[in-house]
């Protein structure tokens, strides 16, 4: 019996490696899916008028991939991009263990715009992809977890193959940013611990005493207890005229006292309650509100909670009290 022949041996082969080509990305290498293999994964999908067909088009082959995806239609470009930023950072930011992974996708003309508003949330690592080359490298470097993708540029198909191979890139892994090799280990140690630290961006409100000119005035300085107020200290920062911080701690009272000079105050910090004796009036007085005292006219003040505020004053500090603490507590004892 003859051999086979070379153009029959090289045809089989051909079927092989064609066979294998047709095969999606996402059923040849799910278990990359996810870091966990045994997480699920939840997109969550936009785009604005510009972006909507591509966005319909991946929604569809992400379905019949049986993914698990939550369509938001279509809505201005920076509004798509807040929502699903929005979403998707609460899901990263969730201390609660869940077998479900969330990321998301966004489309708009150029994939630009729906981006930037992605990712001003913390934990959301939006990154606009034009190549499959895009999409690994963001996966493997930025971890992203927001695909975004442009209507005007990008085909279906050259969508498609974005979007399997952004699902199908763990982090860390060979990309073209790394000659398709491992990164090195002093590389890969630094992306290790990129992901604790990109996580920290923007999730701590901002210190307001960081940008407030009084605050910072009042860092370096050490409090002096006010000796004839229990629970009070302050502050200098000027004299003549005279300004100064003073905080209190909650539940103390400045028993009735005048003084010889008027003052203004703005309330930093805290709650408290002043009633000026003479007017026979009393007010509340929460952050940011603002009360002047006219000179000699008597208060008395209790505190709710640990308060701070700045107070200034023309002349030298004076205070000269109208009632002992235990008259003040029995005062306010009876008026509640």
């Amino acid at each position: 019996m003859d051999p086979p022949s070379p153009i029959h041996f090289h045809f089989v082969i051909r079927v092989k490696i064609t066979a294998e080509s047709q095969t999606p990305l996402f059923h040849r290498h799910s278990h990359t899916m996810a870091e966990d293999p045994n997480s699920r994964l939840k997109i969550i999908a936009g785009a604005d008028s510009f972006g909507c067909t591509l966005k319909d088009a991946l929604v569809a082959h992400l379905r019949s991939l049986n993914i698990d995806v939550e369509d938001l239609g279509t809505d201005k470009y920076y509004s798509v991009g807040e929502e699903i930023g929005r979403r998707v950072s609460a899901a990263a930011s969730n201390s609660t263990p869940t077998p479900t992974e969330t990321r998301g996708l966004v489309a708009c003309g150029t994939g630009v715009g729906v981006s930037i508003f992605a990712n001003k949330f913390p934990g959301v690592y939006a990154a606009t992809c034009l190549t499959a080359g895009d999409a690994q490298n963001t996966r493997s470097i930025n971890n992203c977890n927001v695909l975004a993708v442009s209507g005007m540029s990008t085909s279906p198909e050259s969508a498609i193959e974005i979007l399997e191979t952004w699902l199908n890139t763990p982090f860390r892994s060979p990309c073209p940013a790394s000659d398709a090799k491992p990164w090195p280990l002093e590389i890969d140690s630094f992306l290790d611990n990129s992901i604790s630290e990109m996580s920290k961006i923007g999730s701590e409100a901002a210190n307001p005493s960081d940008s407030c000119a009084i605050c910072c005035l009042a860092k370096a300085r050490e409090f002096s207890p006010i000796d004839i107020m229990p629970g009070g200290s302050m502050k200098i920062l000027r004299e003549t005229p005279t300004s100064a911080i003073v905080q209190f701690k909650a539940g103390s009272v400045e028993p009735a006292h005048h003084h010889t000079f008027g003052h203004d105050l703005v309330v930093m910090k805290g709650s408290k309650r002043v009633w000026n004796l003479t007017k026979g009036e009393k007010y509340d007085l929460g952050v940011g509100d603002f009360l002047f005292t006219p000179a000699g006219d008597v208060h008395r003040v209790k505190y709710f909670e640990d308060t701070e505020f700045f107070i200034k004053w023309d002349g030298h500090w004076d205070l000269l009290l109208d009632e002992d603490l235990a008259a003040a507590n029995a005062a306010i004892d009876k008026e509640t």
